[in-house]
């Protein structure tokens, strides 16, 4: 297959302090690097993820996720964990609320959601 994995997934976020907190001290990912682009005035955080990579960016004034109905377009982000039940104790710990589980009809997983900062939807799927 030419496409044969995913590099990186890029993130909007709206506020530098909440975004980095948010997936840097909370989520635990690593910064690769980080630069203010200053022709743009905004930031770009480059964040391990496995062997991907998370590109956020924090740009003020962006619009607003559409939600519900939900527009065109990527849907949401989902990880994999080995133990979802871990996975929503750490991050309760974090204050981070996730929705109640639920199985994945199809593949017959558990996963559930939680959002960051701006709204988007996060998946934790087993």
């Amino acid at each position: 297959m030419y496409f044969g994995k995913i590099h990186h997934i890029a993130v909007i976020g709206s506020d530098y302090e909440k975004s980095r907190h948010f997936y840097v001290d909370l989520l635990g990912f690593e910064v690769i690097r980080e630069n203010y682009r200053e022709a743009r005035d905004d930031y770009k955080i480059d964040l391990k993820c496995g062997e991907q990579e998370i590109e956020l960016f924090i740009i003020k004034g962006s619009p607003e996720r559409a939600s519900y109905p939900e527009a065109l377009g990527l849907r949401h982000l989902a990880f994999y964990v080995e133990d979802i039940d871990d996975a929503i104790a750490y991050l309760s710990e974090k204050g981070i609320t996730a929705e109640p589980v639920r199985v994945d009809e199809f593949t017959g997983k558990r996963m559930t959601f939680f959002h960051d900062p701006d709204g988007l939807p996060l998946e934790i799927h087993e």
